[in-house]
């Protein structure tokens, strides 16, 4: 029974010592193995070309010109004479309200006025009365001095008769209401039997673009951008209504006055639009574009080649030690493809339109072959998915 117990035991160590060999021989397999640098790694050559650095924003288009009509008399619509897409000439009647309180208002400040001159006639009688009377010495100086007075106090009440009187007028007219300009009605607010009030603050009634072939773009550019923008910059956008179309404008206005929201800074710009087709609309929101430099023939990288860093077998970014210049690095860095290693190289970076980054400096030159980014996973080992994939074999070591 002891020796059937022993032949066991060594047949299961036998079977524990093959798997622990098979497994470390295929470990050792899977990390010697490499695969080529062009299928673990995006490559592409360094080249020159042109590059155009821009500033981006959003907006809202607006006429030049919007003007918003109001009243100054409160009443109800009785006619309606203007509705949405109308064009209307200056003074043209857009509105009237109902006029027959302002009416009466006039006829009885007409009476006011009459009965006032007829107190006034009466007081003039009396004071020339008085002043006979006094000359012949009959009365005093004092019931002299209240005939004047009684004469200059029926003036005075003329005088606010007739003032009302052209208040009451005015109301009448103001009951008409009509453009002040010559446009395009963009807003009607109101409708037939409608009630305005106009106690505390003038209600808007229309809305009138003077005129919608001349636009104009209000837009936030952020404060780390404001300093390249410049008045007279042409400027291109686009609109959501017409997908592929670009339109072109000219930057009119930096207002100095900082827009500041949850700490952030930004300016309003100003841009002008011709609109001669009548095809942006006002409230439409544009998307600008303003080209602040350019370069012609630089040496350019993909920005995604200063985000690269080769991974080692165990994934964490390595630092590099030896860059192929001999120097330390000082600034951004990129790797490039020296024999079937992945060398770094420190270059100063310009301007950049977001996709390819100018450089203006390094040990860098056309027809360099550039990493841009891994194509399979950089892990080593079974972990990274498939066999012999880590690159710590043929990376310098940094």
């Amino acid at each position: 029974m002891t020796r059937r117990i022993l032949s066991l035991a060594w047949r299961l160590a036998l079977v524990a010592a093959l798997l622990a060999a098979a497994w470390f021989g295929w470990r050792w397999w899977n990390q010697s193995r490499v695969l080529p640098l062009e299928e673990r790694f995006q490559i592409e050559e360094v080249a020159r070309g042109d590059v155009t650095q821009t500033v981006t924003a959003s907006g809202t288009l607006n006429p030049v010109v919007m003007v918003s009509v109001g009243t100054q008399v409160s009443g109800t619509v009785q006619r309606l004479l203007a509705d949405f897409n109308d064009n209307v000439e200056k003074d043209q009647v857009l509105l009237e309200l109902d006029p027959t309180l302002f009416r009466a208002a006039v006829e009885q400040s007409r009476g006011n006025v009459a009965s006032a001159e007829a107190a006034l006639r009466l007081a003039q009688a009396n004071e020339r009365r008085a002043r006979e009377l006094f000359d012949k010495e009959y009365i005093a100086r004092q019931e002299l001095d209240q005939a004047v007075q009684v004469r200059e106090a029926a003036e005075a009440q003329l005088r606010s008769a007739r003032g009302q009187l052209a208040r009451d007028t005015a109301n009448v007219g103001y009951s008409v209401i009509r453009s002040p300009v010559s446009g395009v009605v963009v807003s009607r607010q109101v409708d037939i039997g409608q009630t305005v009030a106009a106690s505390f603050q003038t209600p808007t009634l229309f809305q009138i673009a003077q005129d919608l072939t001349r636009m104009q773009i209000n837009t936030n550019v952020a404060e780390a951008d404001i300093g390249k923008v410049r008045v007279d910059q042409p400027v291109s956008f686009t609109v959501d209504a017409f997908p592929g179309r670009k339109f072109e404008g000219t930057i009119r206005q930096v207002r100095l006055n900082p827009i500041i929201q949850q700490n952030v800074v930004t300016y309003n710009v100003v841009v002008t639009v011709d609109n001669p087709e009548h095809v942006l609309l006002p409230g439409m929101t544009a998307y600008i574009s303003v080209d602040v430099d350019r370069r012609t023939g630089a040496l350019l990288v993909p920005s995604a080649a200063l985000r690269f860093r080769p991974r080692d077998g165990n994934g964490s970014p390595k630092r590099p030690s030896e860059p192929r210049n001999g120097r330390k690095p000082s600034g951004p860095r990129v790797y490039v493809v020296s024999g079937e290693e992945v060398v770094p190289v420190t270059i100063q970076t310009g301007i950049t339109d977001g996709r390819m980054i100018e450089v203006t400096g390094g040990d860098l030159k056309a027809g360099d072959r550039l990493v841009v980014q891994h194509r399979v996973s950089d892990k080593g080992g079974a972990g990274g998915g498939l066999p012999g994939t880590g690159t710590a074999a043929r990376v310098r070591a940094f």
